[in-house]
């Protein structure tokens, strides 16, 4: 069955008899919009009558037929797309191809933190077995920071000038290495051991500022938050899957046994990741019209292959100007807070909770996971306040500071009240708050580095990664001589919770969600 078709101002109507109920109400129309792919231009430039075709050929369940046209019922007649029209709808959204970017970026940080973690968990029976003091313990542990410690520079420039997606493979590649090779290391030497940990740190540090490459170049700015937040939530899901699991295969496997799985599940994740996923959406084989439409459309510039490709970055980033910028600092700041905080619960709460509780490896293993379980769910539901706050036409700035504030002065607080916590259940229960708590900073610092400076985005995430590196160190470090010489963790816990409120205040002073001006003519 074919329809007569008029012209419109809004497309073409189509009307039919047979459409009009019984009561001969106003016939309902159909408001067609052809796509550019489907032009009826000829090469010569004249134009191509058009020959209806069968509704039922044209009308698919998303609005868009298979010719190129998307419609809306109207009982009113014919009305052009609005912006909300535009706007993707929920199954649109989860079963698109920017989604299946993210999630895979999302494994990639849960495979990254699930293989710094297992170093926490196996760090207990080793220093048994190798009579290594509390102090040296910490050591161990953070020497993966010492290779994290530059890397992230290196890899924020390398992502600018070549795109995430090819370093964000190379690391990957590399942390998994290892990781696998990690059980020979320690059966060879202490130095071969250190050594697979820093290489592991020099490989990891590409990973957060890859993944913000990737959604700068994916997401439009009114879905970045939730898209770091699907990202991130991988990456917290990673330390809950590395506490719990681990203790269960080492009790299987031995105390080698998570690092030689976790390394297998890397190098099958870069199969996947370089065979199914391009640096940009225009560049994606499988990715349809409309959503490519979608993502141009909103996003704030347009998105390049990569800064080596367009030709428009500079090799050596201009260091010096960045760094004289106050938004530059409440960044290093907020990344430094951040990480001192999350390294520290990280490292220490297994032994927090074996050493002040009690409580055996295997459920200081659950105790300290269950916080990391709820920072990718409260992760989550912050990146999607974010979005509606700014959709509905709140500022990038109010944002960004309402965001940071929730994610730091929450974890200050939750931590006195661990201070003052009599039991393992009600530690946990603060813990849970505070780790859960600092995930609304994802959308505070760490989107913000997009936002202020997009064609700088890589290095100056490893700017502040390298200052939240260093300390993590000082932290993790700073933890084990602290309890060695005072034989408690409360004040160092007091501590980390006066940091957490004087970075608050600082980036609310100085924090920004407009574009700076990062050109040498700036200056």
């Amino acid at each position: 069955m074919s329809f007569p078709l008029c012209p419109s101002q809004t497309g073409l109507l189509c009307h039919s008899p047979t459409l009009q109920n019984p009561n001969r109400q106003p016939p309902i129309h159909f408001s067609l919009h052809r796509s550019i792919r489907n032009s009826t231009s000829t090469a010569s430039g004249d134009i191509r009558p058009w020959r209806p075709r069968p509704l039922r050929s044209i009308i698919t369940p998303f609005g868009e037929g298979r010719r190129g046209f998307r419609f809306r019922v109207s009982p009113n007649g014919a009305r052009p797309l609005s912006e909300e029209d535009e706007t993707p709808n929920l199954l649109e959204f989860v079963t698109s191809e920017r989604v299946k970017v993210v999630s895979m970026l999302g494994l990639a940080l849960a495979l990254c933190n699930a293989d710094r973690v297992v170093m926490s968990v196996a760090i207990v029976p080793m220093s048994a077995a190798n009579g290594w003091s509390r102090s040296f313990s910490g050591v161990v542990q953070s020497s993966f920071l010492w290779g994290y410690l530059v890397s992230p520079i290196v890899g924020g420039a390398l992502v600018d000038y070549y795109g995430g997606k090819l370093v964000m493979a190379c690391g990957v590649a590399l942390w998994s290495v290892a990781t696998f090779l990690t059980p020979w290391a320690a059966e060879t030497s202490l130095w071969a051991l250190l050594s697979m940990r820093v290489l592991l740190g020099v490989a990891e540090g590409v990973a957060l500022p890859s993944m913000n490459n990737m959604v700068s170049r994916w997401f439009p700015q009114t879905e970045r938050s939730r898209a770091v937040a699907l990202a991130m939530a991988g990456f917290h899901l990673g330390s809950a899957i590395g506490l719990i699991i681990s203790p269960i295969i080492m009790s299987q496997a031995g105390i080698f046994g998570p690092f030689v799985i976790f390394g297998l599940f890397g190098f099958l994740w870069v199969l996947v990741w370089i065979s199914a996923t391009s640096s940009t959406p225009d560049c994606h084989q499988q990715i349809t019209k409309r959503e490519l439409d979608y993502i141009l459309s909103k996003s704030q510039k347009p998105l390049a292959p990569s800064a080596k490709k367009s030709g428009k970055s500079n090799a050596i980033p201009p260091f010096k100007i960045l760094l004289s910028r106050l938004p530059t600092w409440t960044l290093i700041s907020a990344n430094a807070m951040h990480s001192w905080g999350y390294f520290v619960i990280l490292s220490w709460m297994p032994i927090y909770f074996n050493t002040i509780y009690c409580v055996d490896l295997r459920q200081a293993a659950w105790f300290s996971a269950l916080p990391w379980v709820m920072m990718a769910v409260l992760g989550y539901v912050a990146g999607a306040w974010s979005d509606m706050l700014i959709s509905k036409g709140s500022s990038i700035t109010f944002t960004r500071k309402i965001m940071q504030s929730i994610g730091f002065f929450g974890p200050g607080i939750a931590l006195l009240g661990l201070n003052g916590a009599s039991n393992p259940s009600t530690a946990s229960a603060w813990l849970t708050a505070a780790v859960g708590l600092s995930s609304f900073s994802h959308s505070g610092f760490l989107v913000n580095l997009q936002e202020i400076a997009p064609q700088y985005a890589g290095v100056l995430h490893g700017m502040s990664n390298t200052a939240g590196t260093l300390a993590a160190i000082l932290g993790t470090v700073g933890a084990g001589f602290f309890v060695e010489r005072m034989g408690s963790f409360r004040g160092f816990l007091m501590l980390t919770s006066l940091l957490y409120f004087i970075s608050a205040l600082f980036w609310n002073a100085f924090a920004t969600g407009e574009t700076v001006e990062f050109d040498e003519s700036s200056q």
